[in-house]
């Protein structure tokens, strides 16, 4: 559901706090005295919540240094997670009540690590808890405590530092804290929060790997921000006396929130398979499943301002763990995925729009998006951390895997090596200019430090330029997008790697690939089109093309693709919000490239240690079912002709299921 009524709601809570309210236009005929407006805090809700975390596993246990981004890694680094719970607020104003939570960490800093034996880290924590507190109306401090557990993991690594195995061991304890929770509007509340967690001592055995025993011990310290919802219950905020003609919570365009939560579940059976490599899509067949639930999170700061913070859970793998295809048939599976739920705030950033002036047009209220008015002639930037598809390559039909097409190579133009880490990110800065039948922007951003990273970096860098054209034919709207992009990264030649190993065959041509790595440009083209053919139905089609001699950095191992298909909205057949795609990609690789990979070499995401080389060829439909107005189902099927570009591999034929919901 769509969540707009904040900003108000602070000056009403000032109000309640002293007790009384003031109806600020109240008309002659009304009565003098202003009504009294009061918060009850009874009632159950759930919410979410981020912070900090840190602390220690106890000596000798190497903690694995998670993500902290403006702050120092730590055991936990950023959090985030869920909470539920219930509060009964009595007639003398305490406040009791029970709340349970669960949190999770963030991903590993790999800038931070360090080759040891072995690494000790979270997999998550929880609590049950109880709450006490005093309500000053909107306003309640309270201090809570109770039980807690979590799971702990201990990854053994080999003598350069990769993992060779893990185990895990549960661990119980205690919790304590204080916080300080204000309603902010409607249903929702606010809250700051410190806790302590002791969970008790667990012994690793590592006597097999020739080790000594570990003892972990957690004790940890985490600091949270958090929104809550509340369900169910009549509004909390009521008057003394009701007030003629006025809305005691009205609501306010310069604060939303926004959320969506995807699940995919994809397997294939049996493929023909005569060879296997390092990266190759195993012939036995697969099922693997991922997970996201993210927060959209906007509040205008000033005429134009207007920020923006995303903070998501993520869990699971893509098929083989999002290797042995570059066309990858689930566009939610990110490259290093987790069988927890990992934290990120995969999206900060800020954005200003300048007005130029004459004709307005409405924005409604949306994820990362603000609802007014704004010029149409405009001048908008971006600056923060973003993924580079959130402003180009833009199309109606084929651009959200959570909602359309879920092949990489057809929600993109796959050809672009966008730049990003791991989970598709980066940051950098955007500037557009906008007019009513066309726009051009350009965007510069970091790369990762080396291919496949999840470190990113200036020292080399990203750019991309696109202009977007928008006409009618017979009366349908369309649009043409044209973009030109640069690379400079840490990458590999493929020539001179086979040089080098032609001239030594008893060389490995991936480490010779890894010791020549440099400053390296990348370079290519796109052009997207989408077309409303009748009411309700509309084609698209990209090409993509990269000039394809040193190392894919970023995205997936494809220097030339094209696809196309069709969308078809179900009021055709009176189900106005069903959706039906079909649609086709080829995808290639340059002469260099197929060499390569031909000799042994590895990409990004596929290696089958030979090659039989036959362009990539993918089909995909799909049916999205609306079961209501937040959630819908879809069946997706995916046949793929010579994965990884193997014409010994395949074909393969992946069956999806989709679960998506928008709040």
């Amino acid at each position: 559901m769509v969540v707009k009524r904040v900003l108000a709601g602070f000056a009403l809570g000032a109000l309640a706090f002293d007790g009384s309210a003031i109806a600020a236009d109240i008309s002659p005929g009304m009565a003098l005295k202003a009504p009294r407006l009061v918060y009850d805090w009874t009632g159950f809700y759930l919410g979410g919540h981020i912070g900090y975390g840190g602390g220690t596993f106890g000596p000798g246990t190497n903690a694995l240094p998670a993500q902290g981004v403006l702050l120092p890694p730590s055991p936990t680094g950023l959090i985030g997670g869920y909470q539920v719970g219930y509060n009964r607020q009595f007639n003398n104003n305490v406040v009791l009540g029970i709340e349970a939570d669960a949190t999770f960490i963030s991903a590993v800093d790999p800038a931070r690590l360090t080759p040891v034996p072995f690494h000790t880290t979270f997999d998550y924590f929880a609590t049950a808890r109880g709450r006490i507190g005093y309500a000053f109306g909107a306003l309640m401090p309270y201090v809570t405590g109770g039980v807690a557990w979590g799971r702990t993991k201990l990854n053994l690594n080999d003598a350069d530092g990769d993992l060779l195995s893990s185990t895990t061991r549960d661990h119980f304890g205690w919790t304590a804290g204080a916080g300080v929770e204000f309603a902010v509007g409607g249903n929702w509340t606010a809250k700051a929060e410190y806790a302590y967690l002791d969970l008790m001592r667990q012994t690793y055995d590592l006597g097999n790997a020739g080790l000594p025993n570990v003892s972990v011990d957690p004790n940890i310290h985490t600091v949270k921000v958090g929104l809550n919802y509340r369900l169910w219950d009549t509004p909390p905020w009521s008057p003394s006396a009701p007030i003629a003609g006025k809305t005691l919570l009205p609501e306010s365009t310069d604060w939303n929130v926004h959320a969506q939560t995807t699940f995919i579940a994809s397997a294939y059976p049996r493929i023909r398979s005569p060879y296997e490599g390092t990266n190759s899509l195993p012939g036995g067949g697969q099922g693997r499943e991922t997970f996201t639930t993210t927060a959209f999170l906007g509040w205008r700061l000033w005429q134009g301002g207007e920020l923006y913070l995303n903070p998501e859970l993520a869990q699971g793998f893509g098929l083989n763990s999002t290797l042995g295809l570059a066309g990858f048939p689930n566009g939610e599976a990110q490259k290093g995925g987790a069988p927890f739920p990992r934290f990120r705030m995969q999206r900060y950033y800020f954005r200003q729009t300048l007005g130029l002036g004459g004709e307005q047009e409405d924005v409604p209220d949306a994820a990362n998006q603000l609802v007014g008015k704004r010029d149409i002639d405009r001048i908008t930037l971006t600056v923060g951390r973003f993924a580079v598809g959130d402003f180009f390559d833009g199309n109606s039909y084929a651009k959200d895997p959570r909602a359309d097409f879920m092949n990489w190579a057809m929600w993109s133009s796959a050809a672009y090596d966008f730049p990003a880490d791991l989970p598709g990110f980066t940051r950098g800065a955007i500037v557009e200019l906008n007019r009513k039948d066309w726009a051009i922007r350009a965007g510069l951003f970091q790369v990762p430090a080396q291919p496949n990273n999840d470190v990113l970096t200036f020292k080399t860098g990203g750019a991309v330029v696109e202009f977007e054209e928008r006409h009618q034919i017979f009366d349908q709207p369309g649009k043409l997008r044209v973009g030109a992009f640069i690379n400079r990264g840490n990458t590999g030649s493929y020539r001179g790697a086979l040089a080098i190993e032609a001239n030594d065959p008893t060389l490995d041509i991936n480490d010779v690939m890894s010791s020549i790595r440099r400053a390296s440009d990348k370079y290519g083209f796109y052009v997207n089109g989408e077309q409303q053919v009748a009411t309700d139905v509309g084609i698209f089609g990209r090409v993509s093309w990269n000039d394809g001699q040193n190392e894919i950095l970023s995205f997936t191992d494809i220097d030339r693709s094209v696809s196309a298909g069709v969308s078809i909205k179900g009021s055709h057949w009176g189900r106005a919000n069903d959706t039906i795609g079909l649609g086709g990609a080829i995808n290639g690789l340059s002469a260099a490239h197929r060499d390569f990979l031909a000799a042994g070499g590895n990409g990004l995401l596929i290696g089958d240690g030979r090659l039989n080389y036959g362009t990539e060829r993918i089909l995909e439909t799909y049916y999205a079912y609306a079961i209501d107005k937040n959630f819908t189902l879809t069946a997706d099927y995916q046949l793929i002709v010579n994965p990884a570009y193997n014409k010994d591999r395949g074909p393969v034929s992946i069956f999806s299921g989709r679960l998506h919901g928008e709040f």
